[in-house]
């Protein structure tokens, strides 16, 4: 097993005013380059808007985004003519492709917006642009990882086009559960949202994340309650 520890402390972060944003990842002003990617997981940010504020329309081209409202509405408009309103529950998946104009927006003139930003690198480049999202019942994800997140075919409520999984599980205090990967070539990135846990022997706290190659599997073991994502992504 072999592993990466990604504190909360030690994410880039960038404060605008309206946008505070700590970026796992390299992004924008941001760069490391210890800290380019994880396998095709290219970029993992974790955003704070401010209300009445928001991302102006701006292109995308190959690549696939994933958005998870964690506080507030996330309001969605893009070139293709989606205009949808985001909540807490919600999962938003984006085929950037050939290219599309979006904006996202706080849909609270005062409260704040809290979502992750999750780009994966594609296998796939120049397919037609697409959008599609989920809504997550009060049960998936409750004791064990929910897979909402797979490639084209997978049968998952979502695709994206890579051989890539997400996944959430949020746990009561003193619960475990085992992640199995699909392909044992893959790594795992798991991130934890709300609460602290041991993921495969590995103390994480609240925002901590830790990716892990050369298993077959993760355990984690909670003691409070907890909600973790992980992300099961090729390694490039």
């Amino acid at each position: 097993m072999t592993t990466t520890l990604y504190t909360a402390d030690s994410r880039g972060y960038n404060d605008l005013g309206w946008l505070r944003s700590h970026h796992t990842f390299s992004f924008g002003h941001y760069f490391d380059p210890d800290r380019v990617h994880f396998g095709a997981l290219r970029v993992f940010n974790d955003d704070t808007v401010l209300g009445g504020r928001g991302f102006g329309t701006h292109p995308h081209d190959n690549m696939e985004i994933i958005s998870i409202p964690l506080e507030g509405t996330l309001m969605h408009r893009d070139s293709m003519g989606h205009e949808q309103g985001l909540r807490p529950g919600d999962v938003q998946v984006m085929s950037a492709g050939t290219g599309l104009t979006h904006s996202e927006f706080n849909g609270s003139a005062d409260a704040d917006l809290k979502f992750l930003q999750i780009w994966v690198i594609p296998k796939l480049r120049n397919v037609e642009p697409r959008y599609d999202e989920v809504h997550l019942a009060d049960t998936d994800g409750a004791g064990a990882f929910h897979t909402v997140v797979g490639p084209q075919g997978s049968g998952y409520p979502l695709f994206i086009h890579q051989d890539a999984y997400v996944s959430i599980a949020r746990l009561e205090a003193g619960a475990s559960t085992r992640y199995t990967l699909h392909d044992e070539k893959n790594g795992t990135f798991t991130f934890v949202i709300e609460g602290a846990a041991s993921v495969s022997g590995n103390a994480l706290a609240r925002r901590d994340a830790i990716g892990i190659t050369d298993v077959a599997s993760i355990d984690v073991i909670v003691s409070v309650p907890t909600t973790v994502i992980t992300i099961e992504v090729p390694m490039l």
